[in-house]
């Protein structure tokens, strides 16, 4: 009988009654096969391997993260409670050591949620590996937490809620923007005035094989974590870069994916894209859980793989390479260019537009920070949304500095109620979240 060196915690929630639509690729057949296939191949029968069922997050758990527009009710169904809820299932269980690592497999995915939510775009409506991160840190207490987005599409949302956190370190591989959805995540954007290097988002070309996907893991990322040193390491485990996605044109395998997870150490893995439901999920799954397992995964081969078919072009291999370096060149600089962002005190804005695909929403933004050489700053976003409601947003940070927790409530306390349908406030230091 099979045993593994740790314990490895998996949580399943197929998410039976959600989908954009019956036939849309983010519906609940993207795990059912999965779980057959896991089922069949005998894990659960590993001593090591342990099931949790879903937790499911509560309306505070989710204000920690996210201003939901005009409630929490409005943007998220049960299913998605009980997502986000699986991926805190297995945060409890490594946090509370009853497993060394674990696997939330779960749906419908999160990375496209920005800390303002309105609605749905690119399937996504709360941001479930922001909700856990926020968990961890409120009732763990845990400081520093690097989360590595290898979906093939751009962690927009993820990069988002953590874009003026310096002790959140967000990477995110993906397919480069100019070539599909959503369109951003280039190596120049690299964090708010305060953070700067603390988000780095590393575009690969299309065609980018298991090849491609390791030097970046290799030369790039590991020596990041070296240095940053995380207290925990997540995944946010999007599977869409492999063959036979049909929404991507990536050259991934099951193997590469194994590979990676090995080589990441992850002490949580958490689902987000993937739409291959038959020719890769079961595949690429398996793999992931028997690498954080420490099992042999050298059997787990899709049955039409074929390497030769796969290679990467000798310039894709180049145009990977350059990025690599220009990815290290800004972390080397990190320090510098935060001090250059401008002195304590002083006000940055940030004016974005932000479309949701999923439900034809248009959002105008102008977001104002505090610069502070103390902490994360604090902040508002005036948001407008179209159709919907013009709010203001106060977040203060887990790590405020007593100055950015005054200003941040000073920010809050002279907003005009008149203006504004809703004004929220969101303190991380004590935990709480207002609404007038």
């Amino acid at each position: 009988m099979l045993k593994t060196d740790h314990k490895t915690g998996l949580v399943f929630f197929p998410a039976f009654d959600w989908a954009i639509d019956p036939t849309h690729p983010e519906r609940e057949e993207r795990l059912l096969y999965t779980q057959d296939q896991v089922t069949e191949e005998g894990v659960f029968d590993i001593n090591g391997i342990v099931e949790y069922k879903p937790d499911i997050v509560t309306y505070h758990d989710i204000q920690r993260a996210h201003f939901c527009v005009p409630d929490e009710s409005a943007i998220a169904t049960q299913s998605h409670l009980i997502s986000a809820g699986g991926a805190k299932a297995i945060a409890n269980a490594v946090m509370d050591k009853d497993v060394k690592n674990g696997f939330a497999l779960v749906r419908p995915p999160g990375h496209h949620a920005m800390r303002v939510s309105h609605g749905g775009r690119g399937f996504c409506h709360i941001n479930i590996e922001a909700i856990m991160v926020e968990h961890i840190r409120s009732e763990y207490g845990v400081k520093k937490i690097a989360v590595i987005d290898t979906d093939c599409h751009h962690g927009d949302g993820t990069n988002d809620i953590f874009w003026h956190d310096p002790d959140v370190l967000f990477i995110s591989l993906h397919q480069d923007g100019r070539t599909m959805y959503p369109g951003t995540g280039f190596p120049k954007d690299l964090g708010g005035p305060n953070a700067k290097g603390s988000n780095l988002n590393i575009p690969l070309p299309p065609g980018t094989s298991t090849k491609g996907y390791l030097y970046v893991i290799n030369n790039c990322v590991l020596p990041i974590l070296d240095e940053f040193k995380p207290d925990l390491i997540i995944n946010s485990a999007g599977q869409d870069n492999h063959y036979t996605d049909p929404l991507t044109n990536m050259n991934f395998s099951a193997q590469g994916y194994a590979q990676l997870t090995s080589l990441l150490k992850p002490d949580i893995a958490v689902l987000e894209g993937g739409y291959s439901i038959e020719g890769a999920l079961p595949y690429v799954n398996l793999g992931i859980i028997l690498a954080m397992a420490g099992l042999d995964y050298s059997g787990v081969i899709e049955p039409d793989f074929n390497p030769d078919q796969l290679r990467q072009s000798v310039a894709t291999t180049d145009k990977i390479k350059k990025t690599c370096d220009q990815i290290n060149t800004f972390w080397e600089a990190k320090d510098q260019l935060r001090d250059q962002a401008g002195d304590p005190g002083d006000i940055q804005i940030r004016n974005r537009e932000i479309f949701y695909d999923t439900d034809n929403i248009f959002e105008r933004q102008k977001e104002t920070i505090r610069i502070c050489h103390d902490c994360g700053g604090c902040f508002q976003i005036d948001s407008h949304a179209a159709p919907g409601q013009h709010i203001l947003a106060v977040h203060i940070p887990i790590n405020a500095c007593h100055i950015c927790v005054e200003s941040g409530y000073r920010f809050f306390d002279r907003a005009k109620p008149d203006a504004y349908h809703s004004i929220f406030l969101q303190d991380r230091t004590k935990d709480i979240y207002k609404i007038k």
